[in-house]
């Protein structure tokens, strides 16, 4: 297992086809599913049988999108599959380092080595964008750092898992890094949305520490801006 989230489980595979590693992802809203027999996922209640499906065909969709999606910042969706009760996408698996584990292991970086990155990801968004997609969960531990150091990859797009939480009235989101209209119910979501959380991430990874969520900054705004905390940034 890679990694798991209130919306899915992912995990390191191989693929006979491919002869290599994948990154495997499977549906799994923890609110919603129960696995009942080591294998396969059900509703976890009778009264979430609707919802459930309803966020697998939003799952499936989401798949179908992201697979036209060709860039070598973004993660790869190779193809998707049905199977256990659930869905799957098998993704490239991107060997690296999560941008949250250089971090926690080696402290903030200089802008100088941020930028790079950041231009690489920057390029990755307007892939995304110019397709009429959004990430919607872009954050330290959704980059990865290929293992030469030359390339950061976005993964783990979180549109689908945003619209199920909208239907089931539960916010999942990692607030320093999601801008308010994520907070908000019903709130309209554009690129801005991506571009928020990028520089909250270009926060994070500058000063070693994420900004405040945006709903304190509507009540007592505390951020200090990048340009007064360092030294080698520049407002350009």
């Amino acid at each position: 297992m890679l990694g798991a989230g209130s919306f899915g489980i992912t995990y390191l595979a191989y693929d006979h086809t491919l002869d290599g590693p994948v990154a495997l992802k499977e549906y799994f809203p923890a609110v919603l599913a129960a696995r009942t027999d080591g294998q396969r996922v059900e509703p976890s209640a009778t009264s979430h049988g609707d919802d459930f499906r309803w966020g697998l065909e939003r799952f499936l969709l989401e798949a179908r999108t992201l697979h036209q999606l060709r860039h070598p910042n973004v993660v790869r969706v190779l193809r998707f599959l049905q199977a256990h009760g659930t869905a799957y996408l098998v993704m490239e698996y991107v060997e690296g380092e999560s941008l949250a584990a250089l971090l926690k292991r080696q402290g903030p970086l200089t802008a100088e080595q941020w930028r790079p990155w950041l231009d690489q990801l920057l390029d990755g968004l307007a892939h995304i964008h110019d397709r009429g997609q959004l990430h919607r969960d872009i954050k330290p531990a959704n980059i990865v750092i290929q293992a030469d150091g030359s390339t950061a990859v976005l993964i783990d797009f979180g549109a689908a898992r945003d619209v199920l939480s909208e239907r089931t009235h539960t916010r999942i989101l990692t607030p320093a890094y999601a801008p308010i209209e994520q907070h908000a119910s019903g709130a309209s979501v554009g690129p801005s949305a991506d571009m928020y959380a990028l520089a909250a991430v270009s926060y994070h990874a500058l000063t070693g520490k994420p900004p405040p969520a945006a709903p304190n900054r509507v009540l007592d705004d505390r951020y200090e801006p990048l340009v007064e905390r360092m030294d080698d940034v520049t407002a350009n």
